[in-house]
């Protein structure tokens, strides 16, 4: 994604915009028009004309944008600006072409600086009825909405008798279609041009950050839905006439098809998430079979005990191990406002420094679950933890294999980078691979009694976990996990004990001779 383009503006005019006189009464909110325009010379002008009498009084500022056109759409605006000054129009004419999405930015911008409440995106070639303006803008205007969009597809068979030209049409359905199922929208469509939105709205998201081109529209949508903003959609009528058309089809679908499927992995937690986020708190891994499973399996055949769990995040982890009649320490470098709910007991301690001091000893079983790869010294954290740890206590650990095919797979290709979850984390500091884990962890003086590998995590790729296809995905995960475990295991869960003293060891060899030879 493109990052926001500078604004070359070779000419700059204004006319006196409205002034709001200040009264107790709430205002009336400032309304602008913002008009992207390219290689508009015979159409603007009309444009102009069709907003309606009794809406020009509205508005507060007509934003005309020429996007270095290669006709007189420029002039064409100034001679408008000139002999309609009813109308408060400023025109920006951009030296450098900056797009669609690019002129846009530029247009938003303006309309923040100029303290407008509401800006509608109109287009200077006509395809859009500026006789709908009041209908746009209403939702925004009764603080129903954030941003509201013309639909053509609203009204059945409008589209079509608008003009709309088949091919356009079905893939206009199909796209919207995909679109709404892969973002979790259920919009009527997701390509209309003709738009409002509450300046607080644009404001709140980085649509500096998008793209330059067509699919700037919808990367802003996916913007607004991450951020939780309303959507409200009017039915628009539809005009097809003979405007040059500058979107190349498959090139759109293209970039369109692949920002929503980064949102959706971004709500996954892959990607860095510029559309798509997590939320901050560590999940539970609820699935059979996930880390989080195994390890509880491993607790609940044990008596009530001891545990340390660190790195505890809210608890959810600690709150399972406590309904298994455990006693449960958690340490955070900070808790959460449920983690106290969820633990026996909770100390402040940032692991990087090692283990607080207020968490005592004699612990039956420690957790580092998803831990040591956060760490920049795990091995410091390890030889803490032989300190607070029973002499036949066990350390439980879960850490990421960074052998597994999709980290491999993407440094393969060139595009490694991190992600907001999972093996590439953007907060791991340490990758492991199986060897390079026992190796660690045997140098730190533990063995492992016990180890087990975990598949794909298909409860956050896919919420339908009891389907079909996801069922036979994780089944065959599983069988690939068991053929070769370094390569498809996604995590490694082990369990380990500090080897016994050699005095001990020898003990417990007399006295298994002694019981031998009484027993004779």
């Amino acid at each position: 994604m493109s990052e926001g383009s500078p604004v070359y503006a070779a000419v700059v005019t204004s006319t006196q915009r409205n002034e709001t006189p200040v009264s107790d009464t709430p205002r009336e909110p400032r309304i602008g028009i913002l008009v992207v325009a390219y290689n508009a010379v015979t159409t603007l002008a009309s444009v102009l004309d069709r907003i309606p009498q009794d809406f020009r009084n509205r508005v507060a500022e007509i934003i005309i944008c020429d996007d270095a056109s290669r006709d007189a759409t420029h002039l064409v605006a100034l001679g408008y600006q000139q002999t309609a000054p009813d109308l408060p129009i400023t025109v920006i004419r951009h030296e450098k072409n900056l797009g669609y999405g690019g002129n846009q930015k530029a247009g938003y911008r303006l309309a923040i600086e100029h303290d407008l409440d509401i800006v509608v995106l109109l287009h200077g070639d006509g395809q859009y009825a500026p006789e709908c303006l009041g209908d746009i803008v209403a939702p925004l205007v009764r603080g129903e909405a954030d941003a509201v969009f013309g639909s053509r597809m609203m009204t059945e068979g409008a589209a079509r008798r608008g003009g709309m030209p088949l091919y356009k049409y079905v893939g206009n359905k199909v796209l919207t279609r995909f679109e709404n199922a892969v973002a979790g929208a259920e919009l009527s469509e997701w390509h209309s041009g003709y738009r409002a939105y509450s300046t607080a709205a644009l404001r709140s998201i980085a649509f500096d950050r998008n793209a330059d081109g067509f699919n700037f529209d919808t990367q802003i949508i996916l913007q607004l839905i991450e951020a939780g903003k309303r959507i409200v959609e009017v039915p628009i009528p539809t005009y097809y006439g003979d405007e040059v058309c500058y979107v190349n089809g498959l090139g759109y679908a293209r970039d369109i098809s692949r920002d929503v499927v980064r949102y959706r992995l971004g709500k996954m937690g892959f990607t860095s998430g510029e559309y798509g986020s997590v939320d901050a708190e560590y999940d539970l891994k609820e699935g059979e079979g996930s880390s989080h499973h195994r390890i509880l399996e491993f607790l609940a055949d044990l008596p009530p005990s001891k545990v340390l769990d660190l790195g505890c995040s809210s608890g959810l982890l600690s709150e399972r191990v406590r309904a298994l009649g455990h006693h449960v320490t958690g340490v955070d470098r900070e808790a959460f406002p449920e983690t106290l709910e969820r633990v026996d007991e909770f100390v402040v301690g940032d692991l990087e420094d090692g283990i607080p001091s207020e968490v005592g000893t004699g612990f039956d079983v420690v957790i580092a679950a998803d831990v040591l790869e956060h760490l920049r010294r795990p091995e410091d954290l390890l030889e803490a933890v032989k300190k607070v740890l029973k002499p036949d206590g066990r350390l439980v650990v879960s850490v990421p294999n960074f052998g597994h095919w999709y980290p491999r797979g993407r440094s393969v290709l060139g595009v490694f980078d991190y992600d907001q979850r999972g093996i590439l984390d953007k907060t791991h500091y340490r990758f492991f691979t199986r060897k390079s884990l026992t190796r660690m962890l045997r140098n730190a003086g533990f063995e492992v009694r016990r180890h087990s590998e975990v598949g794909l995590p298909f409860d956050v790729l896919a919420g339908d976990g009891g389907s079909l296809g996801t069922r036979l995905l994780r089944r065959a995960d599983r069988v690939s996990v068991s053929l070769r475990p370094t390569l498809f295991a996604y995590q490694f869960v082990l369990h380990l004990q500090r080897p016994a003293a050699p005095e001990l060891l020898t003990r417990s060899v007399e006295e298994a001779t002694e019981h031998a030879a009484a027993s004779a």
